[in-house]
Order: structure tokens, then sequence, then C-alpha cells
């Protein structure tokens, strides 16, 4: 990893979405790290090592595991990551704080999360996902839970342009849909974890059947991204209380905005000339224009 080039925002997400690719002890060791208050570019490696419990050995190991060139260059990235003002906006909710306290720190950790996902967003693959949502005949958007939520906003957004598209939340009817699709279509699968068996199963049946995929997760590194034409990674830091996934939500979300814009603009004008007739039909439900 070349720290000279790199956008220090992204250090700490760029980490993250390693963390799956860890063992238990290795993703222990990695949070030693971030855990500790006076972590410095002077911090030693057998400082870290006594710390975490392991070896010198294994921490160099997993510093390259991460992508570094080893430990210095891991200090010094996050020595430099942790200085940043935003770093002190991830704080950790707990049980005796006070309502002021909890909007601050919830506000901050989703500004945090919008920040970081802005930092590692990948411009090819956000213009490349908006070029096979505009071109598809046919697109399926796939989720579970929460991510079945984000799903539906996208495919709200899309309609009001024009842009047609099925939601899908259960396994079997992702199933179903990913059977019928082609190479004319293209699946929008949103998975926090990257780890969603029904979403993963679907993709795989869609791409065989010569469908192409996009995928909105967290982790690059995940089962689900590793099978996807293209990847659009968010990233959170995890809390006690909210997890990942609140944050998280908020980066996705804002993503796929960004998405809609690019899309729109690929054809203004009729995205414009559609955008008028589908408000004018719902005009006539709002209270305010009720005679």
């Amino acid at each position: 990893m070349n720290t000279g080039s790199l956008d220090l925002k992204s250090v700490g997400p760029r980490i993250r979405m390693m963390m799956p690719l860890l063992t238990p002890l290795e993703a222990k060791v990695v949070d030693t790290v971030f855990g500790l208050r006076d972590f410095n570019e002077d911090t030693t490696l057998k400082e870290i090592a006594g710390e975490a419990g392991v070896s010198e050995a294994m921490v160099v190991k997993i510093t390259k595991k991460l992508g570094f060139a080893g430990f210095r260059e891991f200090r010094n990235a996050v020595a430099l990551y942790n200085q940043l003002p935003t770093s002190e906006m991830h704080q950790e909710l707990s049980p005796d704080d006070t309502s002021e306290e909890i909007i601050q720190k919830v506000f901050h950790t989703s500004i945090h999360a919008l920040q970081e996902t802005l930092a590692i967003l990948d411009v090819a693959a956000f213009d490349r996902a908006a070029d096979l949502i505009h071109r598809a005949r046919q697109r399926d958007f796939y989720g579970v839970g929460g991510s079945a939520q984000i799903a539906r906003d996208v495919a709200h957004k899309f309609l009001r342009i024009g842009i047609r598209s099925a939601v899908y939340d259960d396994a079997n009817m992702m199933l179903m849909s990913a059977s019928l699709l082609g190479g004319d279509d293209v699946v929008v699968a949103f998975s926090h974890s990257g780890n969603t068996t029904a979403v993963i199963e679907a993709v795989q049946l869609a791409r065989k059947n010569g469908a192409r995929s996009i995928a909105v997760t967290n982790y690059d590194t995940s089962p689900l991204a590793q099978i996807a034409d293209v990847v659009l990674c968010s990233t959170a830091q995890g809390s006690p209380l909210m997890g990942e996934n609140a944050a998280a939500r908020i980066a996705q979300l804002n993503i796929m905005d960004a998405v809609f814009v690019a899309v729109a603009q690929r054809n203004y004008r009729a995205a414009e000339q559609n955008l008028q007739r589908t408000m004018s039909a719902v005009n006539s439900k709002r209270k305010d224009r009720m005679p």
C-alpha cells in the first residue's frame, strides 16, 4: 500500500474491509491497535506484540496481510489516520449517555461513515454500475431484512424517473427471478455483510443465466463481492448498541442516490419528463392539494 498517495480517510475503512480475511486472533491484534489511545508513530512493534499477546513476527505478518509493506508503514498510516478530525466522530454509545450525547454520537457516526465511504468509493465502478442499470432491460433488486428496505427505497427513486425495477426479499422469489434473467438484465444485490446466503445463491444463478450483477456491501472481500461484476462499498464502524448496519445503511443510501442521479443524467430529458408525469400522478393524494 502506497501511503504517500493514499487518502488518509480511507486507511481505517480499507483495514476494516480486510477484517473478514483475518483469523479471530489476527482480528484481535488489529482491534488492540485501534483500541490504544496513545498509539502513534513512536509505538514499537514490541509494544503491540506484548499488548496483544502475540509474537512480533505475527504482527508483521498481519500488517502485510492488510496490504502494507510491513509494520512501519502500517503504524505510520494508522497514526496519521487517528490524527484526522473525523476519527474523533465515532464514539461508542453507552447506556449512561444523556439524550444530547446519544444524538451527537449517532449523528457523528453517520457523518463519519459518509466521509469514509466517499474516500473509498471507486468512481470507475460507480460509472459502470450506472451504465448497467441505465442499459438494462430488467433490473431486479435483492436484499433481506434491512437491506431489502434499502432496495425498496432505491426502486422507488428509479420509478420516479421511469426506470422500472423489481424488489425481492424472499429466498425463493429471488431464485425465481434469477432463473428468468438473461444477458440484457442486471441484478443489484444489497447485503451489509456480503455473506447472506439467499442473496449470494440468487446472484450466482442470475450470473449463470448471463445477467450482470452489482453488489452493494460493506466488505469488498466478502463472498458476494467476489462473485459480482461491480462492487460498490460502504464503510461503517461497529458499535455494541447500533452495530455497523445503521451507519452503513445511510452510506449505502447515499451511494445509490448518487447512482440514481448518474442514471438520470444519461437521459436527462426522459428522466425529467417521467419525473413530471409521476409527480403529477400522485399530486392528488397530497392533503395540501385537496380542495
